[in-house]
């Protein structure tokens, strides 16, 4: 297995490198993003480890580059930046996952090890269900042509399930992966906001892309309702 690493904290990136080897893996490992992103365009790898602060070119812009290039290799976040926005923008321009620093290695082997069963799968930079239309990179969300005005956390809701097409998520589930593990406010918040995209991108359209499976949570459907 073929890890790429692209960190500007040098010694960190080196234990790294040396723990992984151990582990029978092959590594490569860049200091700055303009780097990184040279090493992922000219080499194949099975998943690339990107931090998100480094000179010349950071981590958000590497991943979303790649993605633009249809470069589908899983991509982990590595990062000390552990804000819930970052953590959206990490994955709604095309992360896979999102880990923040400090984190113990088992962990992140098995993650590692996770990423790479799932492979490199190809996915559309523009998401399409029927006549929903949902862009992760701009934020555009169009109906019947229609473009739709959605608030950052409606938007990223909307991602989420998107990102699970066809899946049921329960409640749990979108507060973790929207808000984050720590939240502890009133889960309901996620009734409300499915509540505001369903008046939103379904009940002006007489269309019902956002299921409720009581007692289980919500999917969207695969063909947009």
């Amino acid at each position: 297995m073929r890890v790429l690493i692209v960190d500007d904290e040098v010694r960190l990136a080196d234990g790294i490198k040396r723990g992984l080897e151990a582990e029978g893996f092959a590594v490569d490992v860049a200091s700055n993003g303009i780097d990184g992103l040279w090493y992922a365009t000219e080499n194949t790898y099975d998943v690339i480890l990107l931090d998100v602060m480094m000179p010349g070119m950071n981590g958000y812009v590497v991943c979303k580059t790649l993605r633009e290039q249809e470069n589908w290799t899983p991509v982990m976040m590595l990062t000390a930046k552990d804000g819930e926005w970052d953590q959206v923008d990490g994955l709604e321009i095309g992360a896979d996952d999102y880990v923040v620093k400090p984190v113990h290695f088992a962990v992140l082997v098995a993650r590692i090890r996770a990423l790479a069963r799932r492979g490199a799968n190809k996915r559309p930079t523009v998401l399409s269900f029927g006549d929903l239309r949902i862009d992760p990179a701009s934020r555009i969300v169009k109906r019947e042509g229609v473009e739709i005005s959605l608030t950052a956390r409606e938007f990223s809701v909307l991602a989420y399930l998107a990102r699970n097409v066809g899946v049921v998520v329960s409640k749990t589930q979108v507060l973790q992966g929207v808000w984050d593990e720590d939240f502890d406010g009133d889960p309901n918040i996620v009734e409300v906001y499915i509540g505001h995209l369903r008046n939103k991108i379904d009940r002006p359209f007489g269309k019902n892309a956002i299921v409720t499976l009581r007692g289980a949570g919500y999917r969207l459907e695969v063909t947009g309702g």
